[in-house]
């Protein structure tokens, strides 16, 4: 018997207006994200990396969920809320905001994080490393946020120090330190936040694989990012390199002194190292471009100071260049050439991952293996 018109259109809307009523193609295996806050049931996530959003907004005509720069269509509920889910995403850490009748907006169910220029929600797609970076009982080091005077910049710069578990148990003891740059859009809690800094080196060093170290997370934003070469580096070697040193137990000198970044942070750690190569042995770039043996010849002391020389990316990222990769170059020949040139290179690419935090989570891992090796 065919059904009357009215019983289609009330059909048709129950099923609308249903949070149970779902895409036939969408896998129902979703569980609440670690990025929830405490209490709030979304974002989720399934076993196909796709996330589900849910926003209450009851007088709204139009929501989307905007996420790696596609907008998905959230649906409209019976009882004025919103959800809807993403394609499958890569694993690891995704920032994303809604878009409410036209106004951009954070998800109001999930934890913070800046970047991409703002503070706003971020969301972790299950990996199957992702154990290197969990909450663990093990020895826990420090995160302090403190305060220097920049007499560069005339004011008052904030950053994050870790210091490795042992540090407050061990008075006399000093410690090497990387000084370490998030990106271009990003601050100095990024690599607190979504890079979980703390918990890498924490399960690093108590699985015995790393040799402590200390930790110094600058904001390296400015106003002009190209005056970095002249700005950023005499606030590093004129300003925060003596206050860490004088405040914290380091070993000052160039030797126990390292510098790495991401992506546009990668580059400025060129450009510093490339300054300033006696104040370093060990530098590192995320996704942030690779090393030449003509840079390396053309910036004197480099070749003489720098003992190690790191270079990451996603390994989706050599397939389909982004940021940190020259148009007609390949990081995997520029690292073999300079380590044929004799210097100790090494390329690390982070599996399955495009230019995003979860290969940088994992460069760090890599990277804080091979510092500071006697």
């Amino acid at each position: 018997m065919m059904k009357r018109p009215c019983t289609l259109i009330l059909t048709a809307l129950i099923c609308a207006l249903s949070p149970s009523c779902r895409r036939p193609d969408v896998r129902e295996d979703f569980v609440t994200a670690p990025n929830a806050q405490q209490g709030r049931s979304y974002p989720m996530v399934n076993s196909e990396g796709r996330v589900r959003v849910r926003i209450y907004a009851p007088y709204a005509h139009s929501v989307k969920l905007d996420i790696d720069g596609r907008k998905y269509r959230l649906r409209r509920e019976w009882n004025g809320n919103w959800s809807g889910e993403s394609d499958p995403l890569y694993d690891g850490f995704h920032y994303y905001r809604l878009i409410v009748d036209g106004a951009v907006v954070p998800d109001p169910s999930c934890q913070y994080y800046y970047g991409d220029s703002r503070w706003g929600s971020g969301v972790d797609i299950p990996s199957p490393d992702q154990d290197i970076y969990e909450v663990k009982n093990v020895p826990h080091g420090q995160v302090r946020g403190t305060w220097y005077w920049s007499e560069k910049k005339q004011q008052m710069r904030h950053i994050f120090v870790y210091t490795p578990a042992e540090y407050d148990r061990n008075p006399d003891k000093r410690y090497p330190v990387l000084y370490l740059l998030p990106g271009g859009a990003e601050t100095e809690y990024s690599w607190v936040r979504q890079g979980h800094l703390a918990e890498i080196l924490d399960n690093l060093y108590a699985e015995g694989l790393a040799r402590p170290f200390i930790v110094v997370m600058d904001n390296c934003v400015l106003q002009n990012p190209y005056e970095w070469e002249e700005d950023y580096n005499g606030i590093l070697t004129g300003d925060l390199i003596p206050m860490v040193d004088s405040t914290f137990r380091t070993i000052p000198d160039g030797a126990h002194r390292a510098m790495a970044g991401l992506s546009y942070g990668g580059l400025q750690t060129k450009w510093s190292v490339f300054a300033h190569p006696e104040l370093f042995s060990a530098v590192g770039s995320f996704s942030g471009g690779a090393y030449t043996v003509a840079e390396a010849e053309s910036h004197p002391g480099f070749v003489e100071n720098i003992k190690l020389v790191f270079v990451s990316f996603g390994d989706a990222e050599i397939e389909n260049p982004t940021f940190g990769i020259d148009p007609g170059t390949d990081p995997r020949q520029d690292t073999e050439a300079l380590r044929e040139y004799g210097m100790n290179a090494h390329l690390y690419l982070a599996p399955h991952v495009h230019h995003t935090w979860h290969a940088w989570r994992r460069s760090l891992r890599e990277f804080a293996q091979l510092l500071f090796r006697d």
